[in-house]
């Protein structure tokens, strides 16, 4: 796939991120594509990495809003009466 008629990153999971991104790493280290394709390609794995980290933030943003939301279940948590008694 040519880093130029690849999909628009914006449109990629967090999974056809990472695998395009891990792509264009190898095709980088092999060191065997001209010096305008491999700024393309450096330019594109960029835009990757972050797509992979905004994904990944947006996921610890969920992780941590379900815990918010499990932690207000106030004595109805496990241990709570034990926190009490103390």
């Amino acid at each position: 796939m040519d880093a130029m008629s690849s999909p628009d990153i914006a449109q990629l999971s967090y999974e056809e991120a990472r695998d395009e991104l891990v792509r264009v790493v190898g095709e980088l280290e092999q060191g065997q594509a001209s010096l305008e394709h491999s700024l393309a390609l450096w330019e594109r794995g960029e835009a990757l990495a972050s797509r992979c980290e905004d994904w990944l933030i947006g996921a610890k943003a969920r992780l941590d809003a379900a815990r918010r939301g499990a932690g207000d279940g106030g004595a109805d948590a496990p241990g709570a009466d034990a926190e009490n008694d103390a």
